[in-house]
This record gives structure tokens, C-alpha cells and sequence, in this order.
């Protein structure tokens, strides 16, 4: 089952049990919220999570691409990606946890096949001020599931302060031969499905108040959980990855990890750039700018005379036609052309500004922030150009 039939046997298994589709996924949130970019599917729904009546009703559910640069020293393992999409479905005062569960349960086994003895539960097992969450624990026992009871793992907070409540994870084993262990022990079982149950609001005091509705929040991470159906090693070889691991190592001889960093921040910059972004020296414009700049950096440094010139029109039109973004490939080609330019130039000034006696010695922090914020140097490409 690729990513697309994927998304839409979850969209239509919900669309069946009451849930209406939310449309419009986006990586730029509202207008005046502080985040740069959507970084979850509950993120464009606060203020329904909070209160506000949503126009389509208290069960929804969506496909929401999501961008956090909180994971960018992370990509590169089997789990990580700059711009993946999470699927989501959300109860505003509707249905409880357990329902929840019961469903996602379903959905999982007859809907997508999963051997049951392949799942393993975490639920909330309560702490001296909040219960253990016993009503999903009943329902994981009912079913046959096992699970493992944990504090901190199982609270989910929205911040220092705001909505929090128990949440209970499903995780799929990712090992070969019979599950073994529990997920705390064993990082072969993944987590796939996480299900919140907001119950609290945490104030600016730390202290818990009841809230006087309950919310359903639940996420699952289409790529990961694509990844483990099509019995896939990392994120990197599911199907959305194809088209990229077919022609990207034939232009650029590049080692596993260079290889997944260069295909996950290009296709991460078409979508940016499929969202209207345009690099620049601050906010989503620098987190394009630095995607590029960190691409450019690792294809040069063992051939200066690659270039994103060479990089096929047919892998930007796959992106965007996969996130259903209406913008022509030339022009993101075009934009990948100039930062390209503007990279040189970068290079020749801190090839000349590194030449200094000040620094031909060992970097300080100070160092490292004086560059950055004089001359534009960021903290990886210091390090490339003193290794030349």
C-alpha cells in the first residue's frame, strides 16, 4: 500500500464513523501566530481544541503537512524528515480516548492489515496529582493488546502552559522475528499512532485545572507508518522517496547519510517553496536559505563542481504534485539557481574572512556568533571550510 492509497483508506474509515474532512493543509499557520511554519496536525485547530465551535462540527479529520526544524540534526536516521505529512482526527467534546482507541485499533488491523501481534500499547499510569488512565488501559486488555504503564512518556502538554492530558501510543514492531521487550526497553518497537486525551489545563502556576470539555487529539505519521507497511528500513526508502533514490545517487555519488540529508532538504525547499516562501535573511525565508546552504555545502565537499543545476525538473514536479501544490517546477529551479550564486559568493568572502589571524586558531562560541551575525557564516559552513 503506497502513501496515497494510505491516506485515503484512513480519510474515508473516518469519514464512515462521522468525521469531516478538513482541507487546506498549508506550512504557514494563520496569520499572528509566533511559529514560523505548521509544525503538527493539531496545530491549525487550537483554537477549536480550546473552545471555539469548529464550522464542520465536533469529529474531524485531515492530512496535514507539517515542517520542524527542532529535527534537522535528527534527519538522516530512519525516522526523521524535515516536511512529512501527519494524519490526524480530532474529537471536540464528542467521543472519549477509549473510542478513540478502539478505532485507530481497527483501522490498523482490518483496515490496513496489521497482524495484532505485532502492536504493543503505552498508557498513562498516573502520578500523585492526576489518575492512571485506566478506561484506555481497559480497552488495550480487552483487545488483547499488551501494555506497558509509564508517567512522563504518557503526559502530553501543549507547552509550559495551556491543554495537557493522558495520551496512549501505539507502537508497531519493527524487528525481525517474534516482538520482544516492551517500547521503553527495545527501539525496535516504534511508535506510529499517538492518541491524546486533553483533559487539563496546566496554568502559569504549574497547577492542573479540569477542563470542562474534553478533546480527543490523535496523530500518525504517514511516512513512518508507510515505511513499516511496506517493511521498508528507514522513512528514506518508502515509496515518496522512489523517484529520488532512483536518480539522485546517479548525479551524486553521495555515502547513506549524505544521501538522506540531500533528497529530504531539496524536497523540503520545493515544498516551502510550493507554499509561496522565498529565501531571505530571517524567519521561513532563513529556514529555506539554510536548507539550500546545508545541501550545497555537503555536495561540495568532495566535488566543488556539483551543482542543483543538474537536479532533474521530474523530482521537483513528483514533490509538488504529491503535496498538490500548483506552482511550475521552473521556478523552483530557478530559485535554487540563485541561492546557489549567492552561496558562492558566501563561500569566497569566508574562505577570505577565515584567512584572518584571529581565526586560523581553535573557534569560540563568541566566535562562532561574531561570524554568523557579521558575515552571514553559519556554524556548519565554518566548520566545512576550515576542513578544506
Amino acid at each position: 500500500m503506497d502513501t496515497e492509497q494510505l491516506t485515503r483508506t484512513f480519510v474515508e474509515y473516518f469519514e464512515e464513523r462521522g468525521h469531516r474532512r478538513v482541507v487546506g493543509s498549508t506550512l504557514l499557520p494563520p496569520p499572528g501566530d509566533p511559529v514560523l511554519f505548521t509544525t503538527s496536525g493539531m496545530h491549525p485547530l487550537i483554537p477549536y481544541l480550546e473552545g471555539r465551535p469548529h464550522p464542520l462540527g465536533s469529529r474531524l479529520v485531515n492530512v496535514q503537512r507539517c515542517l520542524r526544524t527542532t529535527d534537522l540534526d535528527e534527519v538522516g536516521d530512519a525516522t526523521h524528515l524535515t516536511v512529512f505529512e501527519m494524519l490526524g482526527t480530532w474529537s471536540l467534546g464528542d467521543y472519549g480516548g477509549p473510542r478513540s482507541l478502539d478505532w485507530g485499533y481497527g483501522l490498523l488491523t482490518e483496515g490496513l492489515g496489521v497482524d495484532p501481534g505485532l502492536l504493543y500499547a503505552t498508557v498513562y499510569a498516573g502520578d500523585e496529582r492526576t489518575e492512571q488512565d485506566t478506561a484506555s488501559l481497559r480497552l488495550w486488555q480487552e483487545l488483547g493488546v499488551p501494555v506497558e504503564l509509564t508517567v512522563e512518556d504518557n503526559w502530553w502538554s501543549n507547552g509550559p502552559v495551556g491543554p495537557c492530558g493522558p495520551d496512549s501510543e501505539i507502537f508497531l514492531w519493527s524487528g525481525e522475528g517474534p516482538p520482544t521487550s516492551t517500547p521503553t526497553r527495545d527501539e525496535r518497537w516504534v511508535e506510529v499512532w499517538n492518541h491524546v486525551t486533553m483533559s487539563h489545563r496546566r496554568l502559569d502556576d504549574g497547577s492542573l485545572v479540569p477542563l470542562p470539555r474534553r478533546n480527543v487529539d490523535t496523530g500518525l505519521g504517514l511516512e513512518r507508518l508507510a515505511t513499516l507497511l511496506q517493511g521498508r528500513r528507514s522513512v528514506f526508502e518508502c515509496d515518496v522517496f522512489d523517484p529520488w533514490r532512483r536518480l539522485v545517487p546517479g548525479l551524486w555519488p553521495l555515502d547513506e547519510p549524505s544521501l538522506r540529508l540531500v533528497c529530504d532538504h531539496l524536497r523540503s525547499a520545493a515544498v516551502v517553496l510550493g507554499d509561496g516562501v522565498r529565501p531571505s535573511a530571517t524567519g521561513r525565508g532563513y529556514v529555506l536559505r539554510r536548507l539550500l546552504r546545508r545541501v550545497l555545502t555537503v555536495l561540495r565537499r568532495e566535488d566543488p563542481s556539483r551543482t542543483l543545476g543538474d537536479l532533474p525538473p521530474e523530482l521537483v514536479r513528483h514533490t509538488l504534485d504529491h503535496f498538490r501544490q500548483d506552482l511550475d517546477p521552473g521556478v523552483v529551479l530557478r530559485v535554487l539557481a540563485e541561492e546557489e550564486t549567492r552561496f558562492t559568493g558566501l563561500l569566497e568572502r569566508g574562505r577570505q574572512v577565515l584567512a584572518r589571524p584571529r581565526f586560523r586558531g581553535p573557534l569560540t562560541d563568541e566566535d562562532f556568533h561574531y561570524l554568523h551575525d557579521t558575515h552571514g557564516l553559519p556554524r556548519d559552513l565554518i566548520t566545512s571550510l576550515r576542513e578544506e
